[in-house]
């Protein structure tokens, strides 16, 4: 894992710059998606976190979730589309998981993809995933607590 003004970033994820989403391809075929480390920080302890109903279809650009802190609320847009197959329930008793582990049990939901060959092209994994989020860190002058 690359650690770059405190901000972890696994290598191996795929990542939505912009946005500051995450994706995790499963062995089952499905994806995890969750919200990045700069994504956390530059939102803030969230304080209420809403995901698609299990079952709902997600298209490309529209919200999987949305997350609320006490300084913003935004949507977490999906790069890939696809049905929602399981949600982090978690995550609506103890909304701030996202702030301390956004990689691990802050994860957001897992959708099973329509078209992944195709979707999995706009996102950026390894080493220009790594370069492009430090350039993101930089621009944005993001300093992550390292925790």
């Amino acid at each position: 894992m690359e650690v770059y003004r405190g901000c972890k970033i696994p290598k191996e994820l795929y990542y939505d710059i912009e946005n500051q989403v995450w994706y995790r391809l499963e062995e089952d075929g499905t994806v995890t998606v969750g919200a990045t480390d700069v994504g956390q920080t530059r939102a803030g302890r969230m304080v209420n976190v809403r995901i698609k109903a299990v079952g709902k279809h997600v298209p490309k650009g529209k919200p999987i979730a949305s997350l609320e802190s006490g300084k913003w609320t935004g949507p977490v847009p999906a790069v890939i589309e696809g049905e929602v197959v399981e949600r982090n329930e978690a995550l609506f008793d103890t909304p701030d998981l996202i702030n301390d582990e956004p990689y691990g049990r802050g994860w957001i939901a897992k959708i099973k993809p329509k078209d992944l060959q195709k979707d999995i092209k706009e996102l950026v994994t390894g080493e220009e995933a790594i370069s492009r989020m430090r350039e993101y860190i930089d621009r944005e002058g993001v300093e992550c607590s390292g925790s």
